[in-house]
């Protein structure tokens, strides 16, 4: 059955006039593409045993923006922004843990992790914050994708002093 088929007995069934049907055609191309991720084309790229580098290879910093909506609710990500509930995480990548906020109270849990946020403890971060810094008070349980984690990381690198903030936020080929 095609989608026209499709449409056509949506539109008798709920009794709908004529005209709707390019209507639903236009909307439904529109939610398809807006909808669409070359995720799948990306992990066949990847091989079979991809590390933490084939990954942020492939890694979509404008796919990472989005996904970056579930730590949103938490911090902020722009110059400028400030704390929320978490520490605002603009210019992160490449700092050392536990110091880009000087209100924020972060555990000591992660302020004893030391070291800077690469790009790999990024992604051990985003996988599992309480495995990578037990006693963390961030209850986020983590990022299971590693391909999810990448875009988030190459997002983030791209919201640096460096990279330019929100202007660099083009897709990685």
């Amino acid at each position: 059955m095609t989608l026209v088929h499709v449409i056509e007995r949506v539109t008798r069934a709920f009794r709908l006039p004529p005209l709707s049907q390019p209507v639903m055609l236009l909307a439904l191309a529109f939610l398809v593409t807006a909808c669409s991720d070359d995720s799948q084309e990306r992990r066949r790229s990847l091989g079979d045993a991809p590390s933490f580098g084939d990954f942020m290879r492939v890694a979509d910093a404008g796919r990472g923006a989005r996904l970056f909506g579930q730590c949103a609710a938490c911090h902020t990500v722009r110059m400028g922004a400030g704390d929320r509930n978490g520490p605002g995480l603009y210019d992160v990548v490449g700092k050392p843990v536990a110091s880009r906020s000087r209100r924020f109270g972060y555990t000591g849990a992660l302020r004893s992790a030391g070291g800077v946020w690469t790009p790999e403890r990024l992604n051990a971060w985003l996988a599992a914050p309480a495995k990578f810094a037990p006693g963390t008070s961030m209850s986020f349980r983590g990022v299971p994708d590693p391909l999810d984690r990448a875009d988030i990381v190459a997002y983030m690198q791209a919201q640096s002093v460096e990279a330019g903030g929100a202007e660099a936020l083009s897709s990685r080929p």
